[in-house]
């Protein structure tokens, strides 16, 4: 049996024993470097290589910018914004659930975050309004997972860090997209509340309308603050992080007076636990992903790919099909840092842009949020509506084929993917 196979095996035979993916990659990596007769020092050595990076400094921050928003009134300041802006329309609650999500993810890049802090709200709220548990569950987890495709996303940080692609340039090209995926949550709850008769809330006024946002302004500063500072070279992502965590906090201690100096120990405790997790992941990633093009699995499955098809568009739809089922059992972050060597190596073969392609691979993998056995957002969503997971998986089937159904439409037409960044960073784009 190859090294390749053993490697791959191994790893997932942990995963099904329920072994921590950090630990899975990690002793996976050490059987075959063992097997091989490499030098197990290689383990340290890569897994230090793997965290060696001033840009995942970044991840941190985001994090605890999450924990801020969610400890003070901010959320529920944004949660105000949405219910008066698109609360009014048929299906509100369900719009106002989406719309908020989007906000959120414009703010801190943390799906899991999203579906705790505003689906403890919103599904009470919307099973006393008579939506369906499962829909409401449904919902609230599909719509966190914008937070992995509009920036600032943590995935796509990782992409842009580990792949050498622009950050700002990914950041600017997953609005589009993220939007679009929004949109048509938006209109499939639309649909829904016209067939099912889901109510819709009252429109306050445009005074009371304009005093909420006006008190929900000042939050909304802070995608402004990190993409306009990304994008305009002001700072670099972690730079961007910082400043936007230190605005949240002049918010939250200074304006808003929510968050008392009492309570950061604990905040930051708590996103200490947050990244360390994750990092840990991404650390074992280091050696498992530097095995896998040691022993040339790029080029393995590029070769195995491009002997069933040559046409560069179904090359894409293989590679989709591989990242909805990777995403069925691994996270974002690790699928991204496992397979990152293939998706690259087959969006070279096939001819797509490397931004395009990092966008394209984190609309996917997001997917896999939302679909078991991982789906560690539809998992928090239906435990929070009391629904059996089952039901949560029909009612969230057919959100999941609309967003791939995005996905497979930015393909098709670049320009949704790549048309802010050619506008707003042109320098990616020489031959433009």
């Amino acid at each position: 049996m190859s090294p390749l196979v053993v490697l791959i095996l191994f790893f997932f035979i942990l995963i099904a024993l329920r072994v921590n993916i950090g630990f899975a990659l990690i002793l996976s990596s050490a059987a075959v470097l063992l097997m091989e007769d490499l030098p197990l020092i290689s383990v340290a050595n890569q897994m230090f290589a793997g965290i060696d990076s001033f840009t995942l400094l970044a991840v941190p921050f985001f994090m605890l910018l999450g924990r801020i928003l969610n400890a003070g009134s901010i959320t529920n300041r944004l949660l105000e914004v949405a219910d008066t802006t698109v609360g009014h329309v048929r299906g509100g609650l369900g719009h106002v659930n989406v719309f908020v999500s989007m906000i959120f993810a414009s703010l801190s890049g943390s799906a899991a975050a999203d579906t705790a802090s505003v689906g403890s709200i919103l599904i009470p709220a919307m099973k006393k309004a008579g939506y369906p548990a499962p829909f409401a569950a449904a919902l609230t987890a599909a719509s966190s997972t914008l937070g992995v495709i509009i920036p600032p996303s943590i995935i796509l940080i990782i992409y842009g860090a580990f792949g050498n692609v622009s950050i700002g340039a990914l950041f600017v090209g997953g609005i589009v997209p993220g939007i679009l995926v929004a949109l048509s949550m938006m209109l499939y709850t639309y649909l829904l509340a016209i067939y099912y008769g889901y109510p819709s809330n009252p429109f306050p006024g445009v005074r009371v309308a304009a005093r909420v946002v006006k008190r929900g302004a000042a939050p909304l500063l802070i995608p402004v603050i990190v993409l306009g500072g990304i994008v305009g070279g002001v700072f670099t992502p972690t730079e961007g992080a910082i400043a936007a965590v230190l605005w949240a906090l002049f918010l939250s201690t200074v304006i808003y007076r929510d968050i008392t100096l009492r309570q950061m120990p604990g905040i930051l405790k708590a996103a200490v636990v947050d990244f360390a997790i994750p990092m840990f992941t991404v650390a074992g990633a280091g050696i498992f992903g530097w095995l896998i093009a040691y022993l040339g699995a790029s080029q393995i499955v590029v070769d195995f790919i491009l002997g069933v098809t040559q046409e560069p568009f179904l090359i894409m739809l293989m590679l989709i099909g591989f990242l909805l089922l990777v995403g069925m059992v691994l996270n974002p972050i690790s699928a991204t840092l496992i397979f990152l060597p293939i998706i690259q190596a087959l969006g070279n073969t096939a001819g797509i842009d490397p931004i395009h392609m990092g966008v394209l691979s984190t609309i996917i993998l997001s997917v896999g949020l939302v679909t078991p056995p991982y789906g560690i957002c539809l998992l928090i969503a239906s435990q929070i509506a009391g629904a059996s997971l089952g039901r949560c998986m029909l009612a969230v089937a057919p959100i999941c084929l609309l967003t791939i159904s995005i996905a497979i439409l930015s393909l098709w037409f670049p320009g949704i993917v790549l048309g802010l960044p050619k506008l707003l960073v042109p320098e990616f784009f020489p031959g433009g």
